[in-house]
């Protein structure tokens, strides 16, 4: 039940993260990358690996993100 919902929370931060791609939307990676971090700290607790991947794969693309366009583009 808690990779399910380690990954329904990495879905939904990947879904939030695909705009933010678009120079100008850089911003709301701050809101995306924690959330991916709480997915995969969820996902840490469940019996296989690979909800926490997923989220942390995510949380990584965000902090990429982050890093390419200044922390704020």
């Amino acid at each position: 039940m808690l990779s399910l919902l380690s990954i329904l929370i990495g879905a939904v931060a990947l879904s939030l993260a695909i705009p933010a791609i678009i120079p100008g939307l850089g911003w709301a990676n701050w809101v995306i990358v924690p959330m991916a971090l709480f997915g995969a700290l969820i996902g840490q607790f469940a019996a296989g690996t690979g909800a926490r991947n997923f989220c942390l794969a995510v949380a990584a693309f965000g902090m990429l993100r982050l890093w390419a366009g200044g922390g704020i583009f």
